[in-house]
C-alpha cells in the first residue's frame, strides 16, 4: 500500500508540474462542505491512505503533509506510516495551521492549486488573504486528483423520496415563508443554499447520496417568487416530480449549477453562506453580480437554526424512537456479555449483530454512521472501524466500546456505551467511573437561557481534568431529524473554533453528551447520552433551561468504583439507572433480560 501511495503522489506531482502548480491542496469535502463525503470525493484518502472523516492533504514537489484533528491522531499515524506523508496534529502546541505553513514556505509568485468545487469559500478566501503578501497565485479550476485517479468511483445517484407534512410537523410552504421573511429583513432578492441537510430539511425531501446521511446532492436558489432546485435528473420519480410541481419547485440538472449562475441576471442583493458555498460557486456569483451592478452578502444560513430547534411533532417522534433504540441496544449489551464467553466473537461480528438488531426496529431506514466496535486499545482511536478483514477477537476481559445509531422514520439516533466483558484494571474502573460522573454532571445541568456549549463543557470535563486527563474533541454536537447525525450550529466544547461555537442553546435542540478517556496502547472509554433542551423554572433571575434524557441505556455497575464518588454523584447514578429501568423494561419481553436489567440498574448503596 505504501508503494501505491507514493506512486500516486508521484503521478500527481507530474500533473502539478505540467500545470505550473507548486502546492496542491485536497480537503475532505464534497461540493457542499459536507462532513461525510461519498467515495467519489475521497481524493485525500486516495493520495495518503488516511480514512478519517476530517483531514486536508497538501502536496509540493518534494513534500506532503496531512492535517487532522485530535480524534484521528492515532489512526492517521497508523494508516500513513511509511507513505512519506507528514502528520500535522491540528491544535497541538507548535503545529502550524495550513495557512501558516504555506505562508512560511511558499515563495513569491508561486502557485497554490486546488479544485475550487470542493474548497469552501471561507477557506479559499482565507488562503487568498494569508498568501497575498507572498504574491501567491491561486489556481482553482483544476481537479488534478481526478486526472490521476483513473478508477475513481462514480458520483452517487440514488432515488429521492418525499416525507409527509405530518411526519415533518411543518410543510415546505411554511418553511419557505420563514426563509422569505429573512430575505425581506435583509432586503435581498435571492438566496443561494448549498448545505445538503438544510436543503433536505427545508424541502421535506430525502435521498441517499452520502453514506449514512439521507441527503441529496443538490443546490437551492430562492427568489421572492421562485425556487430552483438543482438535482441529478435520474434521481427523480413521478411522486417527487409531482411534489415539486405542486410546490412551485423548478427542477434543473445538478451539473448545470455553474453555467446557470453564470447566465442568471443578478439584481439587488443575493445571500449566501461562505462556509457552505464552494470557492468556485462563490467566484461565479461574485464576479457576475459585480458585472451586473448587484451585490452579494455572506450570512449564516438561516435554515441552520430553524432546523436545529425541533418542532413539537419532531420532538414527539424523536422521544419515541430513542426509547425503542435504547431497548435494542440494552438487549445487545446483554447478548454480547453472554456470547463473548463462547469465544466466537470479534469486533466486526459484534457490530454486524447490533446492526441486524437495529434493522428490525419498525421504521428503520439506515445506520446513522458505521458502527464503531472497538476492543481494548483499539478504542483509544475515537473513530476506529473494524472490518471483516481487520478486527480484534473479543475475550471475556476488559472493555468493548460500541458507538452506534440509526435513522428511522421519526428520528436519528446516536449512543455510545463502554461494555464490561470481564475483569478489568483498577485504572480502567477509575476512568469509567469519572467518565460516567462527567456525563451525568452535564446531563443534570440547570443553566440560564442564553448560555452556549462553552459555558457548560466544564461540567463533563472537570472530573477528568481533575486527574490530568483530557479528550481531544468536543463534548457534544447537535443531531438532525431524519438527517445528519452531526448538526450545528450548537455544540458543547471548551475551545472555540469559530463563531458557530458561540450559538446559544435553545429549547428543542438535541445534543450529545459524550466525555471519554483515550489512552494509546491501553484502552478507550466513552459514554454518550443524547439530551433534549427543555424549559426549567422561570423566576426573577431569568428563564432557566435544563436537559431531558433521550437515551435510556444502563451504565455498567461492574465498572463503577464507589471510592471515586461523592454522595451526590452516587445519587445521580442511581436516579439515572432507575429512569432507565422504568422507561425501557416495558419494551423487554424476555424475562431473563429483564431480570438482568434490574440487576444492572440496582442502586449503589
Amino acid at each position: 500500500m505504501n508503494d501505491l501511495i507514493m506512486g500516486r503522489l508521484s503521478a500527481l506531482r507530474e500533473k502539478m508540474a505540467a500545470n505550473g502548480i507548486d502546492y496542491y491542496l485536497m480537503p475532505t469535502s464534497d461540493y457542499h462542505n459536507s462532513e461525510y463525503s461519498a467515495d467519489f470525493f475521497k481524493a485525500r484518502e486516495y493520495f495518503c491512505g488516511f480514512t478519517g472523516s476530517n483531514g486536508t492533504l497538501v502536496v509540493s514537489a518534494d513534500w506532503a503533509g496531512m492535517w487532522t484533528d485530535g480524534r484521528y491522531f492515532i489512526q492517521a499515524e497508523r494508516e500513513m506510516e511509511g507513505t512519506g506523508v507528514t502528520l500535522y496534529k491540528m491544535g497541538e502546541e507548535g503545529v502550524p495551521t495550513i495557512s501558516e505553513y504555506l505562508s512560511e514556505n511558499m515563495k513569491n509568485g508561486q502557485v497554490l492549486g486546488f479544485d475550487g468545487k470542493v474548497v469552501p469559500a471561507r477557506e479559499g478566501l482565507a488562503y487568498e488573504k494569508k498568501l497575498k503578501k507572498n504574491q501567491v497565485k491561486i489556481k482553482f479550476d483544476k481537479d488534478l486528483a481526478g486526472e490521476v485517479w483513473s478508477e475513481r468511483p462514480a458520483l452517487p445517484c440514488n432515488p429521492i423520496y418525499v416525507l409527509s407534512d405530518e411526519l415533518c410537523g411543518k410543510s415546505f410552504a411554511d418553511k419557505l415563508a420563514d426563509i422569505r421573511k429573512v430575505m425581506e429583513e435583509e432586503k435581498a432578492n435571492a438566496y443561494l443554499l448549498c448545505k445538503l441537510d438544510d436543503i433536505c430539511w427545508l424541502t421535506n425531501l430525502r435521498g441517499n447520496d452520502v453514506e449514512c446521511n439521507p441527503v441529496i446532492l443538490s443546490y437551492l436558489f430562492i427568489t421572492k417568487k421562485s425556487v430552483s432546485m438543482f438535482v441529478q435528473i435520474e434521481e427523480l420519480n413521478d411522486e417527487v416530480r409531482a411534489y415539486c410541481a405542486n410546490n412551485g419547485i423548478e427542477i434543473i440538472s445538478y451539473d448545470r449549477i455553474i453555467n446557470w449562475l453564470d447566465e442568471y441576471e443578478y439584481e439587488g442583493l443575493t445571500l449566501y453562506d461562505e462556509r457552505n458555498v464552494s470557492y468556485s460557486v462563490y467566484r461565479t456569483i461574485k464576479d457576475n453580480s459585480e458585472s451586473s451592478g448587484a451585490n452579494i452578502k455572506n450570512i449564516y444560513d438561516p435554515t441552520e437554526m430553524m432546523k436545529a430547534c425541533k418542532n413539537e411533532t419532531e420532538i414527539k417522534n424523536i422521544r419515541e424512537v430513542y426509547i425503542k433504540d435504547s431497548a435494542v441496544l440494552t438487549k445487545f449489551i446483554y447478548w454480547v456479555k453472554n456470547e463473548v464467553k463462547n469465544g466466537t466473537l470479534n469486533e466486526y461480528t459484534a457490530a454486524m449483530h447490533l446492526d441486524e438488531m437495529r434493522s428490525q426496529i419498525p421504521g428503520f431506514i439506515e445506520l446513522s454512521f458505521p458502527t464503531i466496535s472497538a476492543y481494548k486499545d483499539n478504542a483509544a482511536m475515537m473513530h476506529y472501524e473494524a472490518t471483516a478483514q481487520s478486527n480484534a477477537e473479543l475475550k471475556p476481559e476488559d472493555f468493548l466500546l460500541v458507538d452506534s445509531g440509526a435513522t428511522y422514520m421519526g428520528g436519528t439516533t446516536d449512543v455510545t456505551r463502554t461494555i464490561v466483558l470481564g475483569p478489568m484494571s483498577d485504572e480502567e474502573k477509575k476512568h469509567y467511573t469519572l467518565t460516567a460522573v462527567g456525563m451525568l454532571q452535564l446531563a443534570n445541568a440547570h443553566f440560564l437561557e442564553g448560555c452556549n456549549g462553552r459555558n457548560l463543557d466544564i461540567l463533563a470535563r472537570q472530573p477528568l481534568w481533575n486527574i490530568g486527563i483530557d479528550y481531544k474533541c468536543g463534548t457534544g454536537h447537535g443531531i438532525g431529524y431524519m438527517l445528519n447525525v452531526h448538526e450545528g450550529p450548537h455544540s458543547i466544547r471548551w475551545k472555540s473554533r469559530s463563531s458557530e461555537d458561540e450559538a446559544p442553546l435553545k429549547v428543542g435542540m438535541i445534543m450529545s453528551d459524550e466525555p471519554g478517556v483515550y489512552i494509546e496502547g491501553k484502552h478507550g472509554i466513552r459514554i454518550e447520552n443524547i439530551l433534549e433542551v427543555v424549559y426549567g423554572e422561570k423566576n426573577s433571575d431569568g428563564q432557566f433551561l435544563e436537559f431531558r434524557h433521550l437515551t435510556y441505556v444502563p451504565l455498567d455497575p461492574d465498572a463503577i468504583d464507589k471510592k471515586y464518588l461523592q454522595p451526590r454523584e452516587i445519587d445521580a447514578i442511581n436516579e439515572y439507572q432507575k429512569l432507565v429501568y422504568d422507561t425501557i423494561s416495558p419494551l423487554i419481553e424476555e424475562n431473563e433480560i429483564k431480570e438482568w436489567l434490574k440487576k444492572q440498574t440496582r442502586p449503589i448503596k
